[in-house]
C-alpha cells in the first residue's frame, strides 16, 4: 500500500512514480476567471482550458499515460481489418477477465449505445444500482425504463457503509414480483456509483444479485469504467476478499456477468471503449451496429496506438499500487475538507472527492441549481474546474417540470498520476475559504436549456449579483494572490 508514516505521525498519500514529463499551467486572476465563468454561462464544461488552473471536472481520458503505455503506441499495426494491434486487446482481456468475445468502440457512451440498440425495446425496464446520465439518455431515447435499487444507505451524504452502491436484493426481487423478468431487458450494475459520489459495490453484493438474476432468467450488464476503485475497495473494504490478488477479484467479477463494458478513457487510462462478454449469442446481437455506428471490429473507431495503449494499461491496472492511488489521494483531499468543516460525501469513494452542495448552500434551492452554483464558485474561488453532479444532471419530467436530483453533489476529479500533494491542498485551503464565506453565494438560472444532456452543453446566469460580490471580497482577502 502506497501511504507513508512520517515521524510525528502524519499519514499521507505517496506517489510510486516519477514525473518525467511536464505541462505548463496557467492560474488567471480572479477578475479574468469572473469574466470566464460568465463567457462560459457559469457551466464549467464550457470553459476554455486556458483559463483552468486544475482540472477537476473528470478522470475521463485525463489519467497520465506511462512510459509502457507510449512505448507501445509505436507498435501499432494500422491495417484496417485483422490488425495485429486488436488481438493484441483481445488476448489481454481474455487473460485478465475471462471474456473470450470483444467489441471495440470510441468510448464508453458509444457502447451504450450499442447495448442499448440491441438490447432495450420499448415498455421494457432496465434496473440499476444507480443510473448514469448518457446511460438512462441511451435507454429513455429506445423506448425503455430506468430503475434505481441502491440500497437505503447509497443516498445517505454520511454514512460508514463500505459499499454504498450495493444493489438492494429485495428491491429487485420486489421488482421481478411486480412486473415479470420478461420485461427487463437487462440488469445494470455500475461499479463505482459514478452520480452518488463514486461509491463501490461489493463482491457479495453481486454474487446474490447473480443468484436472483439466474432464477429469473436475467442478464446482468456490468458498467466496469470505475472498476479500477472499485477493485482497491473490495479488497481492502470485504473481508473474505483481503487475500484475494487483485486479478482474482477480476476473474471473480467477470464469472458473474453476462456482458461487461467500460471506458478506456477510465479504465485502461487510453481513450476507447470495449464490449466483452462470454455470450456467442449477445455478441451476434451486437457485431453488426458496432460496424454500423463504429467501425469494423478491429478497430471499432478508435486509434490502434490507443488500443495498444489499452492493452499495456488494463495490465497495470492489475497493479495493487496502481489501483491504490486514486482512492488514496481521494480519501486525503475529502479527510482534509471534513477537518475544516466542509460538508463533504463520506465514506470517500472513487473517481473524485464529492463535496455535499446542498449542506454547503443550505440558502439555495434545488430550484437554482445548487451544485452548478457552488461549481461555478469553486472555480471563481480558485481557477478549479469541478463537475455538478445534481439537478442540472437530471432532466425534466415529459410535463416540463423539474426532476430534483437525490443528491446535489460538486465532484473533484482526481485524475491518476496528474497532480501533486500540494496542488491537492491548494484545492483544500481554496475551498475551505470559500466555505467560511458561503453566504455570498447565490443560485443560478437557465439562459439557454436544451432537452437533452443539458448539463454538458447547458448556460445559466446568476440570480443576483453575487458572483461578483464573491470576486472582490477574494481580492480583498488575497490581494495580489491569484
Amino acid at each position: 500500500m502506497s501511504r507513508i508514516n512520517f515521524y510525528h505521525g502524519e499519514t499521507i498519500p505517496l506517489e510510486l512514480h516519477k514525473v518525467r514529463i511536464v505541462q505548463k499551467l496557467s492560474l488567471v486572476p480572479v477578475e479574468r476567471r469572473l469574466e470566464a465563468i460568465a463567457a462560459a454561462g457559469n457551466n464549467t464544461f464550457l470553459l476554455k482550458n486556458n483559463d483552468v488552473f486544475l482540472d477537476m471536472l473528470t478522470d475521463s481520458g485525463v489519467n497520465a499515460m506511462s512510459d509502457r503505455q507510449l512505448a507501445a503506441m509505436m507498435e501499432a499495426d494500422d491495417s484496417y481489418a485483422g490488425s495485429a494491434t486488436f488481438t493484441k486487446l483481445e488476448a489481454k482481456i481474455h487473460d485478465i477477465f475471462g471474456l473470450q468475445y470483444v467489441l471495440p468502440a470510441h468510448q464508453g457512451r458509444a457502447c451504450e449505445n450499442i447495448i442499448s440498440q440491441a438490447f432495450v425495446r420499448p415498455g421494457t425496464i432496465i434496473p440499476m444500482n444507480y443510473h448514469f446520465t448518457t446511460t438512462k439518455a441511451h435507454v429513455v431515447l429506445n423506448g425503455g425504463a430506468v430503475e434505481e435499487l441502491v440500497i437505503d444507505e447509497g443516498t445517505k451524504v454520511t454514512s460508514d457503509h463500505p459499499f454504498k452502491g450495493n444493489m438492494d436484493p429485495a428491491k429487485l426481487t420486489a421488482l421481478i414480483d411486480k412486473h415479470g423478468a420478461g420485461k427487463i431487458a437487462f440488469l445494470r450494475i455500475e461499479t463505482g456509483t459514478n452520480l452518488i459520489g463514486g461509491q463501490p459495490h461489493s463482491l457479495a453484493n453481486l454474487r446474490e444479485i447473480r443468484a436472483i438474476c439466474d432464477k429469473h432468467g436475467v442478464m446482468i450488464v456490468f458498467d466496469a469504467s470505475l472498476l479500477a476503485d472499485n477493485l482497491h475497495f473490495i479488497k481492502t473494504r470485504e473481508e473474505a476478499c483481503r487475500d484475494m490478488s487483485i486479478r482474482d477479484i477480476c476473474r471473480a467479477i467477470a464469472s458473474l456477468v453476462d456482458i461487461m463494458y467500460f471506458s478506456a478513457r477510465k479504465l485502461g487510462c487510453a481513450r476507447g471503449g470495449v464490449i466483452c462478454t462470454n455470450s456467442e449469442a449477445a455478441y451476434l446481437k451486437m457485431r453488426e451496429l458496432v460496424t454500423l455506428y463504429e467501425g469494423f471490429l478491429t478497430y471499432g473507431g478508435m486509434s490502434v496506438r490507443e488500443i495498444e495503449a489499452i492493452a499495456v494499461g488494463l495490465e497495470e491496472t492489475m497493479d495493487e499500487d496502481m489501483v491504490s492511488q486514486g482512492p488514496q489521494f481521494i480519501a486525503f483531499l475529502v479527510e482534509e475538507l471534513k477537518k475544516r468543516g466542509v460538508p463533504v460525501i463520506t465514506p470517500p469513494g472513487g473517481l473524485g472527492g464529492h463535496i455535499d452542495a446542498r449542506r454547503f448552500l443550505p440558502h439555495v434551492p434545488q430550484q437554482q441549481y445548487t451544485a452548478a452554483a457552488l461549481a461555478a464558485a469553486i472555480y471563481l474561488a480558485g481557477g478549479i474546474r469541478g463537475m455538478e453532479r445534481g439537478t442540472m444532471s437530471e432532466a425534466r419530467d415529459e410535463q416540463g417540470n423539474e426532476t430534483f436530483a437525490k443528491m446535489e453533489l460538486v465532484r473533484l476529479a482526481v485524475p491518476r498520476r496528474v497532480f501533486t500533494l500540494s496542488q491537492i491542498m491548494y484545492v483544500v485551503d481554496r475551498i475551505s475559504w470559500l466555505y467560511d464565506n458561503r453566504a455570498l453565494v447565490g443560485g443560478l438560472a437557465f439562459t439557454e436549456e436544451p432537452k437533452l444532456l443539458r448539463f454538458f452543453f447547458g448556460k445559466l446566469a446568476p440570480v443576483s449579483g453575487w458572483q461578483a460580490d464573491l470576486a472582490a471580497k477574494f481580492r480583498q482577502d488575497f490581494g495580489d494572490s491569484l
